[in-house]
């Protein structure tokens, strides 16, 4: 079991499955809480970095297996943002499965909301974390979310995303991302539209906030 960093700083993790709604859930902690305090950062933009294949190859990959990502930047990068040091963020070109050149640089914020399908997955990332949280949604309203982000967002077709979600999403979810659920503090059902649990979540992220960066009465 890895040991969490002592910090002043407090990470939470929000798995669940390919749209299933981690990101709505990262904005009403947002919205709730204020960019001054809150920093979003997206398990999909650490994917390994692919130029060296030719595309053929890049789309063959199975992007839902652990494998995929550059877990070890992506906790060097947790664990530098809960020191309180700033990072170079990767950032992902979807549509062509890069990892492009430019980076975003981000730190200095109380909250750090990692959010991505495999975030639980992993006992060292899980390790670091405060409130680990798990967003369960049906499989068949995740497949319709999965198709229409895929082709209006990502230049995908139809018979693309079907083939993927068969041949690697779906088996991917089951070996890897529904067994982590285990380990979440909290599981949402209905993601971010679940008005009662974002408000039970967002007391209990001030709760053990306040134990380390006291909110005055703004909220400030």
């Amino acid at each position: 079991m890895t040991r969490r960093p002592k910090s002043e700083r407090i990470l939470i993790g929000i798995a669940g499955g390919t749209a299933s709604g981690k990101t709505l859930v990262s904005n009403r902690i947002f919205e709730a809480l204020g960019d001054r305090r809150v920093i979003i950062v997206k398990q999909d933009h650490y994917y390994k970095n692919l130029s060296h294949l030719p595309w053929e190859e890049r789309i063959r990959t199975n992007f839902d297996h652990p494998d995929a990502f550059d877990t070890p930047l992506l906790r060097r990068h947790m664990a530098a943002l809960l020191r309180g040091e700033t990072i170079q963020q990767p950032m992902y070109d979807f549509t062509r499965h890069l990892r492009l050149e430019e980076t975003v640089e981000i730190g200095g914020h109380p909250i750090i909301v990692l959010e991505g399908i495999l975030v639980l997955a992993d006992e060292r990332l899980r390790g670091m974390m405060d409130i680990k949280v798990f967003v369960d949604t049906d499989s068949d309203i995740r497949l319709m979310r999965r198709i229409q982000r895929d082709v209006e967002e990502r230049g995908r077709t139809l018979a693309s995303v079907l083939e993927q979600y068969e041949h690697f999403v779906r088996p991917m979810h089951l070996q890897f991302v529904e067994p982590s659920k285990r380990y979440a503090d909290i599981i949402l059902p209905e993601g971010g539209y679940n008005k009662v649990a974002i408000d039970l979540l967002r007391t209990k992220i001030v709760s053990v906030l306040a134990e380390k960066w006291p909110l005055n009465e703004e909220g400030a």
